[in-house]
């Protein structure tokens, strides 16, 4: 059995992050957390649990054009028995976010009728919108704004403070830089935000994420990994980077010499997971 990679980080700017998260709470009716489909509780920081008790909270499974649609159908119905309300959506496309506002009002039912009896009709309802870097959170918020008002990049990080958004009459967006926690408690967690592109690159031995992730992807989904790189049906591979130099030679990447560049290969590997290209992958079920 191959052992996990350890990956931890957490930098300075995050504990930042978090208070100011903490500190704009009060003035939020909802939380829109979001996350990433195909790792729906590793993109999942553990922390906001205590950080947003007694907030409403929405869950937006987010890429979920890159998520196996059957098991996102499978997350939606266990968050719904956890009395989580979940939609599928895809921040980029735009797909699932016009369910987003009439789910949002739904949630507040109570609270938009007790404030029509106090006089506050059309009160704007205040959308707090949390979630790891890179998870989305800067395109849902132009999707629905319908306008490039927030600052997208795909690289984790960006969003380094809060800013308030108007998307329509009636409701506003608070954008929040994305927040990790201070430790991967399960290393499959560090593992699987690093395949996703979570975790920065540079912080990363990139050849071994990408064995690791090929081999991963072979326990977890085998057929779509032996589609892609053409493997032999019965590949043999003692670990994952061996496998890694397998996908190498498939695709013609070599060094002089004729060994493989698995350098080169791991490139390619990240890149197509992220990309969907090798499918319609999602790493984790509900209860393991």
């Amino acid at each position: 059995m191959e052992e996990f990679m350890t990956i931890q980080w957490f930098p300075g700017h995050m504990a930042k992050a978090r208070r100011r998260l903490q500190d704009a709470l009060p003035l939020a009716d909802v939380v829109a957390e979001i996350v990433d489909a195909r790792i729906p509780e590793s993109s999942r920081n553990p922390e906001l649990d205590t950080l947003l008790s007694g907030k409403p909270r929405l869950l937006l499974l987010n890429k979920s054009d890159l998520a196996d649609a059957a098991k996102t159908a499978k997350w939606k119905t266990w968050y719904a028995q956890q009395g989580i309300t979940a939609l599928p959506v895809d921040c980029k496309s735009g797909s699932g976010l016009n369910a987003v506002l009439p789910t949002v009002r739904e949630m507040l039912k109570e609270q938009i009728e007790s404030w029509k009896q106090k006089g506050m009709v059309g009160r704007t309802i205040r959308i707090m919108v949390v979630g790891i870097p890179n998870i989305g959170k800067s395109s849902f918020i132009n999707k629905m704004a319908k306008t490039g008002v927030a600052k997208v990049e795909d690289r984790p990080g960006v969003t380094r403070g809060n800013q308030w958004y108007t998307i329509s009459k009636g409701y506003e967006l608070l954008d929040t830089p994305g927040v990790l926690w201070p430790k991967f408690e399960d290393p499959r967690v560090g593992e699987h935000l690093a395949f996703t592109g979570a975790v920065r690159d540079e912080v990363l031995d990139g050849e071994q994420l990408a064995a690791r992730l090929a081999w991963t992807l072979l326990q977890q989904d085998p057929e779509k990994l032996k589609t892609r790189y053409k493997l032999a049906a019965n590949v043999k591979a003692e670990n994952g980077y061996e496998l890694l130099t397998a996908i190498a030679k498939r695709r013609g990447m070599l060094v002089s010499g004729g060994d493989a560049d698995t350098e080169r290969a791991s490139v390619m590997l990240l890149d197509e997971f992220r990309s969907g290209k090798i499918g319609r992958i999602t790493l984790e079920l509900p209860n393991g």
